[in-house]
């Protein structure tokens, strides 16, 4: 596996750059915003990210660690693929993506291309809690500040309607799931998720059905 290059940048495009390492020149594909930071002829050292499939190895770099470890969590999320999760890092930078997963925000993972409505959603699902704020990110300035057992029910009724379920019935589900145990609201999203789309499962009817009750 390619963990690292460092050599010299002789090509660079707006999502690829080629670097020249001992006369072999790797080709890496690496975000938009990286591509702004470098310069041809420099040496340039790259965290990589080496994908392999049945037909094509892919390389993809990044600065540092740190975008190298949020592109592989990113790729853990159902429906993110390297390139949509270097889409990501091209147009958010680290602090951002943490503070949109910590407050529960998929607005600006909507705004990236490749990432539709649901699969925003799933990102701040899927990496609640995995993802810190780095030291010292600026404080996010809004609306005052709510009880924990408030703002889980309201990811947990975007998360429901994110996927497509009405909002009262999220709202339903949201309040069975925290009110059944003390303490649940401290239990991470994912966890509560799967218990309210269980909750959810026997509920459902089919759509003749809700036709004729409308």
């Amino acid at each position: 596996m390619i963990a690292s290059l460092r050599g010299t940048l002789v090509s660079l495009g707006t999502s690829r750059a080629v670097v020249e390492v001992n006369g072999i020149g790797y080709g890496v594909a690496i975000s938009e915003r990286h591509a702004l930071e470098l310069h041809l002829g420099e040496t340039v050292q790259l965290r990589t990210a080496m994908i392999v499939r049945e037909d094509d190895i892919s390389l993809f770099g990044f600065v540092d660690e740190l975008e190298l470890g949020l592109f592989e969590l990113l790729r853990t999320v159902g429906g993110v693929g390297p390139k949509s999760a270097l889409g990501v890092l091209g147009q958010m930078e680290p602090a951002a993506i943490a503070r949109a997963i910590a407050e529960g925000d998929d607005a600006p993972f909507r705004k990236v291309s490749g990432i539709g409505p649901k699969t925003a959603k799933l990102i701040v699902v899927t990496l609640a809690g995995k993802v810190v704020a780095p030291a010292g990110a600026p404080p996010v300035v809004g609306a005052p500040p709510q009880s924990a057992s408030t703002r889980t029910a309201g990811a947990l009724v975007d998360a429901l309607t994110g996927l497509g379920w009405p909002e009262r019935s999220a709202i339903e589900a949201a309040e069975s799931v925290l009110n059944a145990e003390a303490g649940a609201e401290a239990q991470p999203l994912p966890v509560l998720l799967r218990r309210a789309l269980a909750e959810l499962g026997p509920r459902a009817s089919r759509p003749d059905e809700r036709g004729a009750r409308s």
